[in-house]
């Protein structure tokens, strides 16, 4: 990292990587007339491993940001979560809600992530793709963030041979994803008893691309549900309504420990006895296997330390619940920049410093409960006989199933709504928010 006295700020701000998160925080700030730097490593379309739903939080932060979302862009409406296990399927619709919009979306990565950071440019904020950020830039006393390096790369990743430039900024964003290099060379380093989350993804083409139920599937089967071994994990089928279908699994770990499991043969196996309808044959699949580490339920804190915040996976932002991310990027993203807004309009040191403090309070005020809940769900379902009756004899039940649905999908209202929103509200609220 380098050490350097202050110079002249380059911007108000500098956010890193223009996913989700930084691209929020990048468009909240440049609304409000800062200067923001948004520095990306890759040269948008880039791809990103995710399951490309949105539930209806994520959907109400995009609104809120006043993202469009046409079809004829690829956004495609859902109705709900389709969930198979035990011998089961039943439909969950979204709820219409008071907070949130009684649908959920899905699109590609590809194109989200860059109508995000362009929705950012829009704002006003200032997008340098190509621009893999190195380390911080330190003040030589105090120690804080007061600026980045970066190198500039090409569309591969490699060097351009230009020379490494550097930024300064009085406030710096980390939102650079699981890998959180800037929190690391600050000091911040992840907690290993926190959740940790393994999902592969590919892509199908598929005659139902329409559906407009996102699937869960509870139980992989190695072969005929009678007659076979149940997998570890638990799948996700979510059509985008462009000919393609997004497909992949997930396991949770109630620790940071990696797992000793082959995910992709798992993933080949349960493909082999997936249901004929979806035709996810060797000849449909588009593209490799790809996988992906997700940072759960705030594995990584503090969220500010002298100078930067951390926003989204950065900061271990993805719900243990249901391996949800997104909602949760573009929340701290909004969070951040208005904590961050707040710090640069104060007169004093003192004041600025203060200011940017409050950041992760409000971070575990708005989720901390709800993630510790996620922590104690963790660690039920790793095992699987527990998630086997849970499975078996819940599903059928439509009042449990209710409450199992709003819970895992975040989906009730934190003040009022109807009796199972008041008491999950209240359950967020009484255990701790660590």
């Amino acid at each position: 990292m380098a050490t350097q006295a202050r110079t002249a700020a380059d911007a108000d701000v500098i956010v890193v990587g223009a996913g989700p998160a930084g691209s929020a925080t990048a468009h909240y700030l440049a609304r409000n007339g800062h200067s923001v730097l948004l520095l990306e490593k890759a040269t948008f379309p880039r791809d990103k491993v995710c399951g490309d739903g949105l539930t209806p939080g994520a959907v109400r932060e995009l609104i809120t940001m006043g993202v469009p979302m046409p079809a004829e862009d690829g956004w495609m409406r859902n109705t709900g979560l389709r969930v198979v296990g035990g011998g089961h399927e039943i439909l969950l619709p979204w709820p219409e809600m008071t907070s949130y919009p009684g649908y959920g979306m899905a699109k590609a990565r590809t194109g989200l992530d860059e109508s995000l950071a362009r929705h950012a440019e829009r704002s006003g904020a200032t997008l340098l793709e190509g621009m893999s950020v190195t380390g911080p830039v330190r003040h030589p006393r105090s120690g804080r963030a007061i600026g980045v390096t970066a190198r500039p790369v090409d569309a591969r990743g490699r060097r351009t041979g230009e020379p490494e430039r550097t930024f300064h900024a009085p406030v710096v964003v980390d939102a650079g994803g699981v890998a959180a290099r800037l929190a690391t060379a600050m000091g911040i380093e992840k907690r290993q008893d926190r959740p940790m989350g393994v999902a592969v993804r590919t892509y199908f083409r598929s005659p139902r691309h329409e559906d407009p139920w996102m699937e869960s599937q509870l139980e992989l089967w190695d072969g005929p549900r009678e007659k076979s071994d149940l997998l570890p994990g638990y799948g996700w089928i979510f059509a985008l309504g462009d000919g393609t279908v997004n497909v992949g699994l997930g396991s949770v770990s109630s620790t940071a420990r990696a797992a000793r499991i082959d995910y992709k043969d798992i993933f080949r196996t349960w493909m082999r006895n997936a249901p004929e309808s979806w035709e996810f044959t060797p000849e449909n699949q588009l593209g490799e296997l790809r996988s992906a580490a997700l940072p759960m339920s705030f594995n990584r804190k503090p969220h500010y330390r002298q100078g930067l915040l951390l926003v989204g996976d950065s900061g271990g932002m993805v719900s243990p619940f249901n391996g949800e991310g997104i909602a949760y990027a573009l929340q701290s993203g909004r969070i951040a920049a208005d904590v961050v807004a707040q710090a640069l309009a104060r007169t004093t040191a003192y004041g600025h410093e203060k200011a940017l403090r409050a950041y992760p309070a409000a971070m575990s005020a708005e989720i901390g409960g709800y993630y510790t809940l996620g922590r104690y769900f963790v660690r039920l379902i790793e095992h699987p006989e527990v998630m086997r009756v849970c499975t078996r004899y819940g599903l059928p039940r439509p009042l449990l199933m209710k409450l199992v649905h709003k819970l895992l999908s975040d989906g009730f209202e934190r003040r009022g709504g109807e009796s199972m929103d008041r008491a999950l509200a209240a359950l967020t609220r009484m255990v701790p928010a660590s």
